[in-house]
């Protein structure tokens, strides 16, 4: 169990913050904006500790810039493979950071396929996976290929199904309307379904996920599975030859979806 407070902070149309703390200080994951961050902070008297990004696209780093105007001190880790301003601790596949003060130990996780330099974060039973899985779905390939991709999800597949996964978008309903043409008869699916729509319907998010339900409703992660095969070979016309393909041929689905 995670002795840490893990908040979400939304911004934008669909994007969040974590906050992390201990009651005393915080680390702020994939901060886009500034403004979030330091209503947060200032709300619950934290200290900030650490910024920890994922990835470089403006949404996760927008407000970094702002909070270390604000924060001098404050160490930002961020992905070696990728150019990011204001990152001093650039951090790669294996690494290990102790934020200090916080007592917050991450492992960083090469999830190179949405960017080619993607990270998350892990530990205390904790993903902090930015863009790659999200709830129900995961992100577009855009600097990667669909072998990334499989690779950043198998190793995602594999945790513990206990931990517990802080994406960074709030994506899960429209990810759950897809997985249902992805895989129509899943009953599990149904049921999370039900109890993301009431959260949204009271403001509240469907984050965080478990990577056990990822496993059990999410679509890319069942590429294997009867039913999710079956409904890309209905839709394409031939049934794929092995996972990659089927991992392949249902992200292209997606992304006109």
């Amino acid at each position: 169990m995670s002795a840490f407070n893990v908040t979400p902070l939304p911004f934008a149309r669909d994007n969040y913050i974590w906050l992390i703390d201990d009651g005393g200080q915080a680390a702020l994951v994939d901060p886009g904006e500034a403004a979030p961050a330091f209503a947060a902070l200032e709300a619950a008297a934290l200290a900030p500790a650490a910024i920890l990004l994922t990835h470089h696209h403006v949404d996760h780093i927008g407000g970094v810039r702002e909070i270390v105007a604000r924060y001098p001190s404050i160490p930002v880790y961020g992905p070696r493979k990728e150019r990011i301003a204001g990152v001093d601790h650039p951090v790669a596949d294996g690494d290990r950071i102790a934020i200090p003060g916080l007592g917050l130990d991450l492992q960083v996780l090469d999830l190179s396929a949405h960017t080619r330099g993607h990270v998350a974060y892990f530990g205390h039973g904790m993903l902090f996976c930015g863009d790659v899985l999200t709830s129900a779905g995961c992100g577009r390939i855009f600097e990667g290929g669909p072998v990334d991709l499989a690779r950043a999800l198998d190793r995602l597949v594999c945790l513990d199904g206990s931990t517990k996964v802080y994406c960074a978008h709030e994506f899960t309903l429209a990810n759950l309307a897809f997985s249902r043409a992805a895989e129509p008869e899943n009953a599990a699916r149904d049921r999370y379904a039900e109890r993301c729509e009431a959260l949204r319907a009271q403001g509240k998010p469907t984050l965080p996920s478990t990577i056990a339900t990822e496993r059990a409703i999410n679509p890319f992660l069942r590429v294997g599975v009867e039913g999710v095969i079956a409904a890309v070979t209905a839709r394409n016309g031939r049934r794929p030859p092995d996972a990659l393909a089927c991992l392949t041929a249902l992200r292209a689905w997606k992304d006109v979806f």
